[in-house]
């Protein structure tokens, strides 16, 4: 053990406390500080017990509460002449409010840790850590579509009706309706091309090749208008 001791204390291997218990145990001194004797001074424990203040607070207008905060508001006025012993018993009547409170109405929990009150959720707003974000520079497109009055088509989810089979495929992606005639066992020749060219053409191949050019070209205008658009807010 170190030079200070806790006596009593609330167990942990053993049902948790009721709210009632629990605070018993805190008024009865369970988790008062003892010091060993030094030059024959008076133990702290000694001092507290014999100076140890009420844990019922009386005010005219009562407290109100923010638990999940920890926030206890005093309505009552402090006095304009008050000294440093009155605010430090304004504040200590607060926070022995504040504990009353948690222990009366917050949920108690014991585990190997030791003892928990479970707080409710906030419901005071608190002011922002970082600044509000800038807003968005506007894409290329964005600023084309607004000079122009396009607007954004309705999205309909990620399925579409796939009418030869009769069950409903995702748009894009794997088995998507747009890789449809890929994987198709018998395609039709087109003659055309093959006379313009001169030479065979694989229909799928192709398909699947024009796919990914456009998926490549898609790519490329975002990764433009994304360095036009961190330009312009640099500038």
């Amino acid at each position: 053990m170190s030079d200070t001791e806790m006596e009593g204390g609330v167990a942990l291997n053993g049902a948790s406390p009721t709210h009632s218990q629990l605070a018993e145990r805190i008024d009865g001194g369970a988790m008062d500080v003892k010091s060993p004797n030094l030059n024959g001074a008076a133990s702290i424990a000694d001092s507290t017990i014999s100076s140890r203040l009420p844990i019922t607070v009386d005010k005219p207008t009562p407290f109100t509460f923010d638990l999940g905060n920890l926030l206890a508001n005093d309505p009552n006025p402090v006095p304009a002449s008050a000294d440093e012993e009155t605010l430090k018993a304004t504040a200590r009547d607060a926070a022995q409010a504040l504990i009353n409170q948690l222990l009366s109405t917050c949920q108690i929990k014991s585990d190997s840790e030791g003892v928990h009150l479970v707080l409710p959720a906030p419901t005071t707003a608190l002011p922002r850590e970082k600044p509000i974000p800038a807003a968005k520079e506007a894409t290329k497109w964005e600023r084309f579509a607004a000079k122009k009055g396009i607007k954004d088509k309705k999205r309909d989810g990620k399925l579409v009706y796939d009418e030869p089979t009769g069950e409903w495929v995702p748009k894009w992606g794997y088995k998507g309706k747009n890789k449809e005639g890929e994987n198709d066992w018998l395609v039709e020749v087109d003659e055309k091309k093959e006379k313009a060219t001169g030479e065979a053409h694989d229909a799928r191949a192709d398909s699947r090749k024009e796919r990914k050019d456009r998926t490549k070209r898609n790519e490329r205008k975002q990764r433009n208008n994304d360095r036009a658009s961190r330009k312009n807010n640099g500038a």
